[in-house]
């Protein structure tokens, strides 16, 4: 069993070959080599020295003869350009985001026309193919039979993939599954180019004690999931099998994965709340348009029908979210 991350040291894809490793098999067969596939390497990651991982280190679409040396049984996807850095660089986000997966996609189908196993595909895709349109205008609530009209280069791009993944699936090149992802939070170190970054950085930086800026209203709503709940998603649509009974992935539609529907307001609330006023005054509320128009663009609220088919279900409340982080950034007793 020969497994292949994508952006596998990244903040999600870490997360995910960490839950692997853990597992020790997918599917009731052991994992035999986990391949982790990025650009950057962090020193202080752990993951390369367990003997299972091999590092492709590297820009993904120059590496791919590298990954598919030996033959590949599944594929998580999940490097690309944030949404924006894709405002920001119109031919990053077409090269990182179309162009590399659109090459993903024809290695794996050389591999499964060669002969080699059909690679089971699973794309992160994400909430932001949704948007609405003067002459259609975003539901209250969305679901996978919703008209995705995203109002981003970023969405634009995931939409194509979506379709790509969807017919190679058709041809039978691949096994593809597509999983919408919410906006994960909260995200530990670093700020990212993400236009919901933001998201996070009301939460991570004030718990660190440092400043930060809330760029939007706080009455807006958003659609949240935790680290955990997201890499629980991946891996549940990853293992299911096709057909139409509970806990099957039926049919090739995406799959939005389960989404908090809470405000902006709410986030701080919970964060004054729990944290006290010493941390939550250090948020400070400046609207910047240009990432208020991205965000808002966003369905806030997700039919949970699909996922929950998976028993796939979302946080509870973002109480529990923001616990979750502070526990995690708590080091254990010595």
């Amino acid at each position: 069993m020969r497994i292949v991350v994508t952006g596998g040291f990244g903040f999600v894809g870490g997360r995910l070959a960490a839950a692997l490793l853990a597992r020790g098999g997918f599917r009731g067969e052991p994992i035999g080599r986990l391949v982790l596939a990025d650009r950057i390497v962090p020193r202080e990651s752990p993951l390369p020295s367990d003997p299972r991982v091999q590092v492709v280190h590297g820009d993904l679409a120059d590496r791919l003869d590298e990954v598919f040396a030996e033959p590949v049984d599944v594929v998580f996807h999940l490097a690309a350009a944030v949404s924006a850095e894709c405002e920001a660089d119109f031919d990053l986000g077409m090269r990182a985001n179309l162009d590399t997966t659109r090459a993903l996609l024809e290695a794996a189908r050389a591999q499964s026309e060669s002969g080699g196993p059909v690679p089971r595909l699973v794309f992160s895709s994400s909430v932001a193919v949704y948007g609405g349109d003067p002459a259609l205008p975003l539901p209250p609530v969305v679901d996978e039979s919703t008209l995705p009209l995203p109002r981003t280069s970023y969405g634009t791009q995931k939409l194509v993939c979506e379709q790509l993944v969807a017919d190679f699936t058709r041809r039978g090149f691949v096994d593809g599954r597509v999983a919408r992802l919410m906006t994960v939070t909260v995200r530990p170190g670093k700020p990212n180019a993400a236009a919901s970054g933001f998201l996070s950085g009301i939460v991570r930086e004030p718990l660190a004690g440092l400043p930060a800026v809330c760029p939007v209203d706080p009455g807006l709503r958003v659609a949240l999931a935790s680290p955990r709940r997201t890499v629980e998603a991946l891996l549940r649509l990853a293992e299911a099998d096709r057909g139409t009974a509970p806990g099957q992935l039926t049919g090739t539609l995406p799959v939005n994965l389960p989404a908090l529907s809470v405000s902006v307001a709410e986030i701080l609330s919970t964060l004054r709340r729990v944290s006290g006023d010493a941390v939550a005054d250090l948020v400070t509320v400046s609207p910047d348009p240009a990432v208020e128009a991205i965000v808002a663009s966003w369905p806030a609220a997700v039919a949970p029908a699909r996922a929950a088919a998976l028993d796939l279900h979302p946080d509870p409340d973002f109480e529990t979210v923001l616990r979750d982080y502070i526990n995690e950034q708590t080091p254990p007793p010595s």
